[in-house]
């Protein structure tokens, strides 16, 4: 599945489309294209895994789903879902759903939720994240209304690289890696997009599809976890389940109170 930088790069490439007329609309997608056909392009826009393409009075949403894709000026695929011709070209969208916005999209998004958006509000992310203290930590950073765009590379990536156990809840979580989490969510998000552009990405994977835990050097666990159970990569040793380590370090100190 695109993830929130995925979607980044494709607005920054149609944007010599933006203010364009489309000059016709086909596809195998249910919408009306009839629609959209002599409309111009007010705008591009991105919330999270959503790919907006604005027009005056409607709102085309694109969600690529788990394996959507486009191309832009070349098909590379036989059935796309939609294609839009403009005098300066086409746009091919694969394996997605489109549907129509007609509200104002500012009702229809919370901006402040978008890790890649100017307006990102880690405060509220916060208190988002407070008032679900039972949610497994895996589950929260895939949760889109508290970090669109975040994705299942970045949750991996992320709980790595902040040394938390995915299985941990909310609650668990010590203040300050409450405050990691949230931070490392952007972070890694803007990190994401600037070595997908260079066609790098992959190489930095640290325990995203790996088999060895580059800290540890022992085997990285694979599971399917949460309410997602999506595919989740992670060392048992260095991220740790802090139920646990509270648990080892109340055993440990009743130890000491008996030997004394």
């Amino acid at each position: 599945m695109p993830e929130g930088p995925s979607i980044v790069i494709l607005n920054e490439a149609v944007q010599p489309f933006k203010g364009k007329t489309i000059l016709s609309a086909t596809g195998n997608s249910s919408i009306d294209k009839d629609r959209l056909v002599n409309q111009k392009v007010t705008d591009f826009k991105s919330w999270g895994k959503h790919f907006l393409i604005c027009l005056p009075r409607f709102t085309l949403r694109i969600h690529f789903l788990l394996f959507g894709s486009y191309s832009v000026n070349e098909q590379t695929k036989k059935a796309p879902r939609l294609q839009l011709h403009f005098p300066n070209g086409d746009l091919y969208l694969y394996s997605c759903s489109i549907r129509i916005i007609e509200e104002d999209l500012d009702l229809v998004y919370d901006w402040t939720s978008d890790v890649l958006n100017e307006n990102w509000a880690p405060k509220k992310a916060r208190k988002k994240l407070k008032a679900q203290p039972g949610q497994l930590v895996c589950d929260a950073l895939l949760d889109q209304n508290i970090f669109s765009g975040v994705g299942n590379i970045i949750k991996n990536e992320v709980l790595f690289r902040i040394k938390v156990h995915p299985e941990n809840t909310i609650h668990s979580l010590p203040p300050r890696k409450l405050t990691e989490l949230i931070n490392e969510a952007c972070n890694y998000s803007y990190d994401f997009l600037a070595w997908k552009k260079a066609f790098v990405l992959k190489k930095h994977w640290l325990v995203h599809t790996k088999k060895t835990c580059p800290r540890c050097n022992i085997p990285v666990i694979k599971k399917y976890l949460g309410k997602t159970n999506r595919r989740t990569f992670y060392c048992e040793n260095c991220q740790v389940l802090y139920k646990k380590a509270k648990q080892a370090v109340k055993k440990k100190a009743r130890k000491k109170t008996h030997k004394v």
